[in-house]
């Protein structure tokens, strides 16, 4: 089928519907020729000339008011004649008769009435009335925009959630899933406010494929329909010329997710034009740099005046994952050109770039977005080519409600919101990406995935001894459930058969995450209430039956070595020292001060006050000196700068505090705070898990210097989007604390982390 067939179904009805009008506008004794005030028009697909084999045709009998009827024929006694000639041979007919005020009114009323009279078409009678008509309805859509779109906005939300994705749906709806044919004509409507634009090359090109499809449909059924049932694939396949009926649904499902992607941009464009300061007219708002080559225009993250693709292999990552993180869109204009011109990253990446790609994985639902730009716009190939194994591939199980590459991405989202169970959020959102990599080939996927997954954390810098940790993942991402619904709980060899596979704590921590996150993303009924408390009730068995019990942070590592000046001398260090010292991949600031109740509370204040991100630290007690030393992002720092803000914090003449107020970026779970009794026999070990953000660490040891409480040494570790910092605390001059000081300092440090909503670490 093609466009010139669907103009000609359209011009034979027009003929026909001509004719019938001429009919009955003699037998009402109207005027020979044209009568005035008196039409009939099509609208919606009709109007458009895109009939379908068994299409309905949508006419509109249109009229002047009473009084403005001079000469024309009586409107009732045409309207009784005009549609029996087209019943007649069979077309389907979906009629209506108004007057122009009422056209209008209901347009006005109604955006999903509206949507169809934008394309409304002359096709018999009064042709200065059909103009009429159509110019009014197009001027009030424009001008009444302000109103119309939020109310389309919520037709187009309450039909995703009835029908249902395009690219996802088991028995996909071509007009009415999202990414449809539907959607298609809403994005016409959109552009046709004047407010946004859409690319049009694109749009065209997916809505006439679809309309391609839908017609060889209908020729295939024998009949009008717009869902796909199972059993037509193979037939389509064969007239498209694909090798199967698997090809013919991704070449289906491409071009809804196309479209669904194009819709979801175009409404994020339509949201921030509508809530620009002085009105949608208003000029769009300026340049926001957010970070090194990228910056925010509108709803959108683009690159940043300056930038230079060809020299940062990073540029990609950090746009992604800032795009990501504040729930913001990836401009595809932006992700086009890093893809052609972007510098590759070396292999195995940097630690900055893995953490990156991390952050962009873990950001919670602005992860969908971005990552269908990634993939739409050829980014992602260059990010992980393996993706390609997955992509639009459909799941055998009707259970599952999207195809395996989106099913990926959902679980990855349904583990952000879960990371503060796992002291390794970046294993867990890596192995939800990668758990049905395997998937599409003769080996059972979790087979085939674990050295695809192996592969994949060592190309983004993974150590050896993580890439494993991520393979086991994919490897046994179903054998909690399998087993736990499959086999006797009390057997004993039941649990050496999870705490064999698992073989570290961390591993089964990861596991029972991963998977409540992939069941979750798989459906609403694969997640029920009796299958996770079989799965909780199988891991606290295997919890209990590991030796040595649960896993608990490291042992105190030794303090390194630090040069400072004074050191070993009669008086000692006479004031607070500090050093800056550039590295690969960032910088190193250490501070030496005579130790004090809250001193690393002062300086993780000036740090934060600085803005910089703390990515890794390590705070100890050296004869009565308190130094720490902190591995920062930032290059270039000046060391003069830092000193005087460490020195005018630590002397009480600057706020420890960061400046300037910044937004949330999406909702993120609670922080959680955990004691390791008996994990230090000198101090209490708290374990504290959190956003990362500016002044995380000074939150927690300003919480715990207001107690009077003591900090032996503190180890800061920043995981992607969260930090994951261990403190040896302790009672001056007592050491451990006791249990209801213990509950008091863990009170005070998740009052302290839940109280604050800025962002970075």
């Amino acid at each position: 089928m093609s466009a010139e067939e669907r103009a000609a179904r359209s011009a034979e009805a027009d003929e026909l519907c001509a004719r019938a009008f001429a009919k009955a506008v003699q037998d009402a004794g109207g005027p020979p020729g044209t009568p005035p005030g008196l039409s009939l028009v099509a609208v919606g697909g009709y109007g458009r000339r895109e009939l379908a084999p068994h299409s309905d045709l949508d006419v509109v009998l249109v009229h002047d008011e009473p009084g403005d009827r001079r000469g024309a024929p009586d409107v009732e006694q045409v309207a009784a004649t005009v549609w029996y000639p087209l019943w007649d041979v069979g077309a389907k007919v979906d009629h209506s008769v108004r007057a122009v005020s009422e056209v209008t009114a209901a347009a006005h009323a109604d955006p999903r009435v509206a949507l169809g009279l934008l394309d409304v078409r002359h096709l018999a009678g009064d042709p200065h009335l059909s103009l009429r008509l159509r110019s009014e309805v197009q001027a009030h859509w424009r001008r009444d925009a302000a109103h119309h779109l939020p109310l389309l906005r919520e037709t187009v939300d309450r039909r995703v959630d009835t029908v249902g994705e395009l690219a996802h749906a088991s028995v996909p709806d071509l007009k009415e899933a999202y990414g449809g044919l539907r959607d298609a004509t809403v994005l016409k409507a959109l552009v046709a406010t004047w407010l946004v634009d859409v690319p049009h090359a694109e749009l065209e090109g997916c809505r006439t494929r679809l309309l391609d499809v839908r017609d060889d449909l209908h020729d295939v059924l024998g009949r009008g329909a717009d869902r796909v049932p199972p059993e037509v694939w193979p037939e389509l396949a064969d007239r498209w010329g694909l090798a199967d009926a698997q090809a013919a649904q991704r070449h289906v499902r491409g071009l809804g997710r196309r479209l669904a992607h194009l819709s979801r941009l175009t409404w994020r464009r339509v949201d921030g034009v509508l809530a620009r300061p002085g009105g949608p007219r208003a000029r769009a708002p300026e340049l926001v740099r957010i970070a090194p080559g990228v910056a925010v225009s509108g709803t959108e993250v683009v690159l940043d005046r300056g930038a230079r693709p060809d020299r940062d292999p990073e540029l990609l990552l950090r746009a992604a994952a800032e795009a990501a993180e504040r729930g913001l869109a990836l401009s595809p204009v932006t992700a086009a050109r890093l893809a052609r011109d972007g510098a590759a990253l070396p292999e195995p990446w940097p630690p900055s770039a893995r953490d990156l790609f991390v952050r962009l994985l873990a950001a919670g639902p602005g992860l969908l977005a971005v990552w269908e730009t990634l993939d739409e716009t050829g980014a992602l190939g260059r990010l992980l080519p393996e993706w390609e194994q997955v992509r639009l591939l459909p799941h055998a199980s009707v259970v599952h409600r999207f195809t395996v590459d989106r099913h990926s991405v959902e679980t990855c989202m349904e583990a952000a919101r879960l990371v503060r169970r796992v002291a390794r959020p970046d294993l867990l959102v890596l192995a939800a990406l990668l758990h049905d990599i395997g998937k599409g080939g003769a080996l059972e996927h979790s087979v085939a995935g674990e050295p695809v997954a192996r592969a994949v954390a060592l190309r983004i810098g993974c150590s050896p001894e993580d890439a494993d940790v991520v393979a086991r993942l994919v490897r046994h991402h179903l054998l909690l459930v399998r087993t736990a619904t499959a086999r006797d709980l009390d057997d004993p060899a039941t649990v050496e058969l999870v705490s064999g596979a698992a073989g570290t704590g961390l591993v089964l921590d990861l596991l029972e995450v991963l998977t409540e996150a992939d069941a979750r993303a798989t459906s609403t009924k694969a997640w029920t209430s009796w299958r996770a408390a079989l799965v909780r009730d199988l891991v606290t068995r295997v919890r209990a039956g590991r030796s040595g019990g649960p896993d608990v942070p490291a042992a105190e590592p030794p303090d390194p070595v630090v040069a400072l000046p004074g050191a070993g001398t009669e008086d000692g260090l006479s004031g607070p020292f500090v050093a800056v010292e550039a590295t690969e991949h960032g910088s190193t600031v250490t501070v030496a001060a005579p130790d004090r109740v809250g001193l690393i509370a002062g300086v993780t204040g000036a740090l934060a006050s600085l803005r910089l991100t703390v990515r890794a630290a390590r705070a100890w007690d050296e004869d009565g000196v308190g130094v720490s030393v902190w591995e920062v992002a930032e290059q270039h720092l000046d060391p003069a700068v830092v000193r005087e803000r460490v020195h005018a914090v630590l002397d009480g003449r600057a706020e420890p505090r960061p400046r300037g107020a910044v937004t949330a970026r999406h909702e993120n779970p609670e922080p959680v705070v955990l004691v390791h009794h008996g994990a230090s026999a000198a101090a209490t070990v708290l374990e504290v898990r959190g956003d990362d953000r500016p002044g995380v660490v000074h939150d927690v040891c300003t919480a715990l210097a207001g107690l009077g409480l003591s900090i032996r040494s503190a180890h800061v570790t920043t995981i992607g989007p969260q930090s994951v910092d261990v403190f040896y605390v302790v009672e001056p001059g007592a050491g451990v604390l006791q249990d209801d000081r213990a509950a008091e300092a863990v009170h005070a440090v998740r009052a302290a982390l839940s109280s604050t909503v800025t962002l970075g670490h």
